[in-house]
C-alpha cells in the first residue's frame, strides 16, 4: 500500500483531500529562475496557512509550477486557485521588478487556465467495486 494519509478531521467531518495545481504563465513564458520559485513556495505555502490547507510539496520550471495541496472540504478549490495565482502575482512583481516586463498589456502573471485534479485514496476501480459490492435492501 502506498503511504499513510493523516486523516483530518472537523466538526462532523473526517477526511483527506488532495488537489494536483498546475499554474502556467501568461503566453508560456520562461520566466522563473531559482529564486523567484523558492519565493513563491513560500508565499503559496503562507496563502494555503490562510485558507486552512497544507501545501504538501511545491516544484517548477521556467513556465509553470506545479503544487500538492491538502485541504479541507470546506474550501472551494477555484477560490484557493484565485488567491494563489493573485497574491503570487501580485508579491512577486513587487519583489521581483525585473518579471514585470513578462507581465504583458493585463499585469497578469499567470494564464487564466489551470489544472486542477484531485488525488490520493483508494483508485476509482476499487472505489467503484467497494460501492457495487454493497448490500442494499430488498
Amino acid at each position: 500500500m502506498g503511504e499513510m494519509q493523516e486523516i483530518r478531521t472537523g466538526r462532523h467531518r473526517t477526511f483527506v483531500m488532495h488537489v494536483h495545481l498546475v499554474f502556467v504563465t501568461k503566453f508560456r513564458h520562461k520566466l522563473f529562475t531559482d529564486a523567484p520559485l523558492r519565493r513563491m513556495e513560500e508565499i503559496m505555502r503562507s496563502v494555503c496557512t490562510d485558507f486552512e490547507c497544507d501545501l504538501v510539496e511545491f516544484n517548477g520550471e521556467g513556465n509553470h509550477v506545479h503544487l500538492l495541496v491538502n485541504f479541507p472540504p470546506k474550501v472551494a478549490v477555484t477560490k484557493l486557485v484565485n488567491s494563489l495565482k493573485g497574491v503570487s502575482s501580485r508579491r512577486l512583481r513587487q519583489e521581483f521588478p525585473d518579471l514585470v516586463r513578462h507581465y504583458w498589456r493585463a499585469n497578469k502573471l499567470w494564464s487564466g487556465s489551470y489544472f486542477a485534479g484531485t488525488v490520493g485514496g483508494a483508485p476509482l476501480s476499487v472505489v467503484r467495486q467497494y460501492i457495487e459490492q454493497q448490500n442494499r435492501p430488498m
